[in-house]
């Protein structure tokens, strides 16, 4: 298998978690999303990807994008361990907060939708970084609150195993921090945050540790 991803990436850091949680070995494809005007813009990787964003995932003739789809795909191939739970409802949960930050959290703090913000709409960096803090705080409160007050969390998100939704959290944290999002504001948040840490997978899969961080 191969990862076309970029070190700081939150959607690509979920699926180096999810890697190694499944212990896969993959070759790591780095694609610079700055240097040299964006190497996600070449042609070469267009071919891969047309929409020009990271990751993709290569495993022989099947190419997967879209972080939850590489995550789901690589669930089914490779059930051990089972990143969602058994039953429907608890599917749905870790889904829920899994799409509670792809979808309504990460994507006002992607790379494109700043470098937009600061050509089109005047917003210096004291600005970009303010809105995506702003952003990343309204959506941690309503998690935080939903995290808070569920009956089953455990450990982490959902029980007392690592789910989909840590997967998913994890790199929103990581992002919220680097942003300078007050995390005593989000203590349930934080918490499972530090408990992943302590657990090999994910910590691998940090920024820091890739061979392209800078």
């Amino acid at each position: 298998m191969k990862l076309y991803n970029y070190f700081r990436s939150s959607a690509s850091y979920r699926v180096r978690i999810a890697l190694n949680l499944k212990g896969l070995a993959y070759e790591y494809v780095p694609v610079h999303l700055v240097r040299e005007g964006g190497q996600q813009h070449a042609p070469a990787y267009r071919g891969i990807a047309p929409e020009g964003l990271v990751p993709v995932l290569v495993d022989g003739d099947v190419g997967v994008h879209q972080s939850l789809a590489i995550i789901e795909y690589l669930d089914e191939t490779h059930p051990d361990p089972p990143l969602l739970p058994a039953d429907a409802a608890g599917r749905a949960a870790v889904r829920a907060i899994a799409l509670d930050i792809a979808c309504d959290i990460h994507p006002l703090g992607n790379t494109r939708v700043l470098k937009y913000l600061a050509a089109n709409c005047g917003l210096d960096k004291d600005g970009t970084d303010a809105w995506v803090r702003h952003w990343i705080g309204t959506g941690f409160a309503a998690l935080e609150t939903r995290l808070a007050q569920s009956p089953t969390r455990g450990k982490f998100c959902y029980g007392n195993t690592p789910t989909l939704a840590d997967i998913l959290l994890v790199p929103q944290v990581f992002n919220a921090r680097r942003f300078g999002v007050d995390m005593g504001r989000f203590p349930t948040i934080a918490a499972i945050d530090a408990r992943c840490a302590q657990i090999t997978a994910f910590a691998d899969a940090a920024p820091a540790k890739q061979r392209d961080a800078e």
